[in-house]
């Protein structure tokens, strides 16, 4: 792969009020990758957004501290469906789905949706595709090896340098979200994955 120099690229969310900056993009510095699975079709459902499917839903997995807010921040929510699952930041004023990140801000993480940056040509191309559908019914992945080890050795860099600590997401004195977390109950979890089929 051509030698490609990272950029700052600005993001925003649908109707444009929460806007900011993802620093040094390449693919060097991130993954990108596509995942089918049902919780990300119902996060983008819960949001109030059309559901992506037959198309999968974009992202750039990389860390917090490449993510800077230059307007609405107060704007960004979360919700998680589960009491330890993945987050998920979307923005109160549209119902964009922004952001996935863990729940400790120590496992320095975070992807964004990729249909939000303004330059989608400096994430290279996609490496991996998880949760596509198969005709036995059992989903298969592809480049995930590749997928986790990239997450793991930024994870590992962040914590060692304590770039951990610079991120818009959790207060890093508390480890708490800078969001109250709303947990999605399981019934309506159900509801939204069963209008998927």
């Amino acid at each position: 792969m051509k030698f490609q120099a990272p950029r700052d690229v600005a993001f925003r969310c649908s109707c444009g009020t929460i806007r900011g900056t993802l620093r040094g993009v390449a693919p060097s510095t991130g993954s990108h990758a596509v995942c089918y699975c049902a919780d990300c079709r119902a996060a983008e459902v819960f949001s109030g957004q059309p559901d992506p499917a037959p198309d999968p839903v974009g992202l750039f997995q990389t860390s917090p501290d490449r993510v800077s807010f230059r307007q609405g921040h107060d704007q960004l929510a979360v919700f998680a469906f589960g009491p330890k699952n993945l987050l998920r930041w979307h923005a109160k004023c549209c119902g964009s789905i922004m952001f996935n990140t863990m729940r400790n801000p120590k496992v320095s993480f975070a992807s964004i949706r990729t249909n939000l940056l303004e330059d989608q040509e400096s994430l290279g191309p996609v490496i991996a595709s998880a949760f596509i559908a198969t005709a036995s019914g059992k989903p298969t992945h592809k480049g995930l090896h590749r997928f986790i080890w990239g997450a793991f050795q930024r994870i590992v860099g962040a914590r060692l340098s304590g770039r951990w600590k610079d991120t818009p997401f959790f207060n890093t004195d508390t480890l708490e979200p800078v969001r109250p977390v709303q947990v999605v109950d399981k019934a309506k979890r159900a509801q939204i994955l069963a209008s998927l089929r």
